[in-house]
């Protein structure tokens, strides 16, 4: 039985590697998310043919940012294929047009707070305002769910945090940087497994390469959704 909370994603070259991954996964995975690095290789007709041919959930991962006008007119047009989560970033100018963009569509906006791949030494050098990442965190995801935002994109590290704002109550709380205990942490720096993210208040989880790159990646997902529904999974006061 499948698990919407698990979300894998597609982080594949191309339209036929990602529709022989979601074969192989079959109904074990019912929600995909497709990225900036599969646009050029087929992102929009692979997110339809899941949505469309085989009734999967799409999250399109484009963490959208721009002028408003440009962000409203991008989101209308992503609108028109019936998919499920998009991703913008967090700022309030931007998650306004993204929802002005997606006018009666449900499609759900995704404000992005702060990359699980940065780290307080990332932020210097991009010039971001002094402060814990955890604290410029909860203030962006705070502002972008004021703005409107459906939901936010967090580490998992800070998902505890955000569940306790005023404003995020009813709100969806999505976080990459979830990795089995043991697996490789690639790039990204502020982690969970998948059992601490959900105990934690997060709606769902993104995992890729600990699926995808596993030697039976349906295996590899069955044992995500087995930790998600674990006693270490429990919310606290649930």
């Amino acid at each position: 039985m499948s698990d919407d909370r698990l979300i894998v994603a597609l982080d594949v070259p191309n339209v036929l590697d990602g529709l022989a991954l979601a074969e192989t996964l079959g109904d074990a995975v019912d929600f995909y998310k497709i990225g900036l690095g599969m646009l050029t290789g087929g992102g929009l007709a692979l997110a339809n043919e899941l949505k469309q041919d085989h009734g999967k959930r799409i999250f399109l991962d484009m963490k959208l940012f721009d002028i408003g006008a440009t962000v409203e007119a991008a989101v209308r047009g992503i609108s028109q294929f019936d998919l499920d989560f998009l991703t913008v970033h967090g700022d309030p100018h931007v998650v306004r047009a993204a929802k002005e963009g997606a006018g009666d569509k449900d499609l759900k906006i995704l404000a992005v707070t702060i990359l699980t791949s940065l780290d307080r030494e990332d932020l210097d050098a991009s010039c971001i305002k002094p402060g814990s990442i955890t604290d410029l965190v909860q203030e962006r995801a705070g502002k972008a769910l004021s703005a409107g935002a459906d939901g936010v994109i967090a580490s998992p590290q800070e998902a505890a945090l955000i569940r306790a704002l005023p404003e995020a109550e009813g709100k969806l709380i999505v976080t990459p940087g979830v990795r089995p205990a043991g697996a490789d942490l690639g790039d990204q720096k502020r982690v969970a497994t998948p059992a601490q993210a959900i105990a934690d208040g997060v709606d769902h989880i993104v995992v890729g390469r600990p699926v995808w790159q596993a030697a039976d990646p349906r295996a590899a997902a069955n044992a995500i959704l087995a930790e998600m529904v674990s006693p270490q999974a429990a919310r606290p006061n649930a």
